[in-house]
């Protein structure tokens, strides 16, 4: 497999190290016949035939998929062949029913050991599970870097922070039982007032973050009582391999259940209308064709992480040293895919020229390489075809009167593109709507602070916004307004989830539900009581149900 690179569009090219050009970002690629360096943390071809249904891996007998990394090597005819990393089932809807069976009979109707088990219990089979993935750590993190190009360093990091999202969500529900341990007496009735499960869940996760957003709902989920179907991301499926028997191993049979395939499976599970609780993170228009699978999707609580297009804006009075340096991170890490991204630029126009040349100095320092490179900032893309739909924008861009505004924007090769800044965007443009999820950064010029406003408050999204200035006065009148159409204004910084204590969500079609680890808990769970009147009989029931530990729900224990 070979594709032809591509020369940039527009704007000079200058500079020192301006200079990557289509045959020198092939020449960052391992050329065939040499070995790897030890830091590539190579493996042999997974061929993973299981999947987790009903407490036992299953032998997949059918179709499977070939799963190939965005990193490949390179020939002296110019050839291009992406590596082989193994191959994943394609499962087909009886697969897809069985494992709605499987978390249906947990369930069985908020009467099964999982929904009726005690918080404390539920806490230690969660434990008993964090021990056993801590142990995959390092082949979890290789995969995720040969899978989705995640550099070694951030791959890493991904794996702490959901461990780390564990720990706070055990802690989060520690705290959340010890405040529901007590009896409120209102009017003369004696009530405790609990959250209990929803019901069977779907989790569905992102390529970008294929292990921790797809936990950061998979986990509340489960401490919460609820029984799981997840149904791995189209990028990012082999990093389950080594974890499939630390989750048959960890829960009761049915509780979870992982599977491999397409969107074929996914339409029986939300079709069969045993599904209590969808959480997605993806597009908005695939959220809404779930949702309408379900025969009864008024009964369907939807947890959702959506589209978003983050705008920042750059005001006169912004630092540039600052300004930059966040900018550079906002648009650029992990090649500009997350939602989080920095995906459009409003900069002053006094200002425009020095964050211009700012923004290319700092570009020539990002280094473009294989993700087990040292310092690497820039690796290949996952996606198939991304190169191609960066390149269209950046050419719909030039056709419309946009430039290439940094040294080397706009080149690639294969599956590596070299971070590009198109100056001036336009609404006639496409990268001015669409969500580009790449490093092309649109930088449209202002001297009307409404310009900005009016295309945030204009835009489907809502997820964040980030306002570059030090005048409190300026950066105040822009604060009022702009929390009514995000859900955070970051001052002076990057747009991020983190720390993952704070909400994390949208407005508009950029989510629904509220992420962070105290939300998460409610979000999968919803406030129960049970109540009686304050008669000596009731009383005595009461006092008897507690004392002799009758009852999981209805109970003054304090978790420590």
């Amino acid at each position: 497999m070979s594709s032809q690179p591509s020369t940039p569009v527009a704007g000079p090219v200058s500079g020192p190290a301006a200079a990557h050009t289509p045959e020198s970002l092939r020449g960052l690629f391992p050329v065939a016949g040499q070995p790897l360096p030890e830091a590539a943390h190579a493996f042999a071809p997974i061929e993973q035939r299981t999947c987790l249904i009903d407490g036992k891996l299953e032998e997949w007998p059918g179709e499977m998929q070939q799963v190939f990394s965005p990193i490949g090597e390179v020939d002296a005819a110019g050839g291009f062949a992406p590596r082989l990393l193994g191959s994943c089932p394609i499962l087909d809807e009886a697969a897809a029913l069985r494992a709605v069976d499987a978390a249906d009979r947990a369930w069985a109707d908020g009467m099964g050991a999982w929904p009726t088990m005690g918080v404390a219990e539920r806490i230690r089979h969660v434990e008993d599970f964090a021990r056993r993935m801590a142990a995959r750590r390092t082949e979890v993190v290789r995969i995720m870097m040969w899978e989705i190009c995640k550099s070694w360093q951030d791959a890493s990091g991904e794996f702490d922070r959901t461990m780390e999202y564990l720990r706070d969500t055990i802690d989060a529900l520690k705290d959340l039982d010890r405040a529901s341990s007590r009896f409120v007496i209102e009017k003369g009735i004696y009530a405790q007032i609990r959250r209990a499960p929803l019901g069977p869940v779907l989790c569905m996760g992102p390529y970008n973050y294929p292990l921790n957003e797809t936990f950061c709902t998979l986990m509340p989920a489960l401490i919460m009582g609820n029984p799981v179907i997840v149904k791995t991301p189209r990028l990012g499926r082999l990093l389950y391999s080594p974890l499939m028997e630390a989750f048959r191993d960890a829960f009761p049979v049915g509780v979870v259940n992982i599977l491999h395939g397409d969107r074929r499976i996914v339409k029986p599970i939300m079709a069969s209308g045993r599904i209590n609780v969808l959480a997605f993170i993806g597009s908005s228009t695939a959220a809404d064709a779930l949702r309408l699978a379900h025969p009864h999707p008024h009964r369907l609580r939807c947890v959702l992480g959506l589209d978003a297009k983050n705008a920042g804006i750059v005001l006169d009075c912004a630092d540039m040293d600052l300004t930059v340096a966040e900018a550079l991170q906002g648009s650029f890490s992990f090649n500009g895919q997350r939602c989080t991204a920095l995906k459009m630029l409003f900069v002053h126009q006094k200002r425009l020229d020095e964050f211009l040349a700012r923004m290319d100095e700092g570009i020539r320092k990002l280094r473009i390489g294989m993700p087990w490179d040292e310092g690497v900032r820039i690796t290949p893309l996952p996606v198939p075809g991304k190169s191609a739909y960066l390149d269209d924008l950046v050419q719909d861009a030039a056709a419309h009167g946009g430039k290439v505004a940094n040294s080397g924007g706009g080149t690639h090769a294969e599956t590596l593109y070299h971070p590009t800044v198109v100056c001036p965007a336009t609404p006639q443009m496409r990268v001015y709507h669409e969500e580009q999820f790449g490093p092309v950064i649109p930088v449209i010029p202002f001297t009307d602070i409404e310009t900005p406003v009016r295309y945030v408050v204009g835009s489907q999204y809502g997820q964040q916004l980030s306002i570059f200035g030090n005048d409190p006065d300026d950066v105040a009148r822009l604060i009022d307004p702009m929390v009514n159409q995000v859900c955070r204004v970051n001052i002076n910084s990057q747009c991020q989830r983190g720390p993952d204590t704070f909400p994390f969500t949208g407005r508009k079609d950029s989510a629904e539900g509220t992420l962070s680890v105290s939300d998460a808990l409610r979000c999968f769970s919803i406030r129960t009581l049970v109540a009686a009147k304050g008669s000596d009989a009731n009383k005595e029931i009461l006092t008897s149900i507690i004392r002799d530990r009758r009852s999981n729900f209805l109970s003054n224990d304090f978790i420590l």
